[in-house]
């Protein structure tokens, strides 16, 4: 007999909007706390400790536009937002601080959330949906010098860029760029030579969310219909249809694969949030608390697995945060 799944171990309230973005930093060691950030639809990201469940700080960077994208580059101190007001921020939050110390304008009116990868110590790439409709450029940080703008060729008719994920098998190999877009296809572009190396049709409707797994280099995305895709690269980097899951709701907002790579979360319409084993995609759980679309899913990056959470952030303004599976 299957075990009824858990309530939350404890819920975050006091967003006082609808919760799209969330990013744990957990990783280092006492005294130093744990912490959430939320990104919210009123503008404000909260950086929330996870010892008294409630908010240290709010920052207000982004004239109280949505925001939809929240990461920490290299620490708990410096992060970087994105919202609605067309403008990623890059926050310095050390010793108290909750000052904006750089910002890139990207004049994309879209919600593509931007996605990062460290190359070097102190250096970062930042890929964006750029000005021009179906473009995403790609940045280096904190210098913003433009590393490549990738142009889908003409007449491919993929619309805009919907979701992005920049990668690299190991440290010092080519950075690559997973891309899901708004006819259902996923691209993999390679940044030096700026083109496509493959392109898949994965969703008979606009890629809502992807995560890869570079390390068995296969990859799942989600959209607003009744499907999950599981696809593969293989060593001449084509992309494949691996398989597909077949849903009971339709809808997907976002998809997160666990990093020990043994689980992944989705974050439904439904209101429900759904686990799945990562290798056979057998499905583990449906965690069923909130009252409205779940936007976004995160897992912690706790050093120790048994402290690793699952946090969860809905339209209905609260923050789930779950330990589930921290045994397997």
């Amino acid at each position: 007999m299957a075990l009824p799944p858990p309530d939350p171990q404890f819920v975050l309230r006091g967003a006082s909007a609808a919760v799209h973005t969330l990013h744990f930093s957990c990783g280092s060691q006492e005294p130093d706390v744990p912490i959430l950030f939320s990104g919210s639809e009123n503008g404000f990201v909260h950086v929330w400790n996870l010892k008294t469940h409630r908010v240290d700080t709010a920052l207000d960077g982004h004239g109280r536009k949505s925001v939809y994208c929240v990461e920490t580059m290299g620490s708990k101190d410096r992060l970087l937002s994105q919202g609605r007001d067309q403008r990623i921020c890059l926050w310095d939050l050390a010793e108290g601080r909750t000052s904006v110390m750089d910002s890139v304008f990207t004049e994309n009116v879209g919600f593509c959330r931007c996605s990062l990868l460290k190359v070097a110590q102190g250096r970062w790439l930042m890929a964006m949906a750029a000005k021009a409709l179906e473009e995403v450029q790609v940045l280096e940080l904190p210098s913003k010098t433009s590393v490549c703008t990738l142009k889908p060729e003409v007449g491919a008719k993929l619309g805009m860029p919907m979701c992005l994920k920049l990668w690299q098998l190991n440290c010092g190999s080519q950075p690559l760029l997973l891309a899901g877009y708004e006819d259902g296809s996923v691209v993999l572009w390679n940044l030096s030579m700026g083109k496509a190396l493959s392109q898949l049709v994965c969703h008979q409707e606009p890629v809502m969310s992807l995560d890869f797994d570079s390390e068995k280099a296969k990859g799942i995305s989600g959209s607003s219909e009744k499907v999950l895709s599981i696809w593969s690269l293989n060593e001449q980097q084509n992309l494949q249809v691996y398989k597909t899951h077949k849903l009971v709701n339709a809808g997907i907002s976002d998809i997160t694969i666990r990093p020990d790579k043994k689980i992944l979360a989705t974050a439904g319409w439904d209101h429900r949030i759904r686990i799945f084993g990562w290798k056979k995609l057998k499905p583990l759980a449906v965690l069923d608390y909130h009252t409205a679309t779940v936007h976004c899913v995160s897992f912690s990056d706790h050093t120790n697995p048994s402290e690793r959470l699952l946090a969860a952030g809905s339209k209905d303004h609260r923050i789930s945060i779950w330990s589930i599976y921290t045994q397997t």
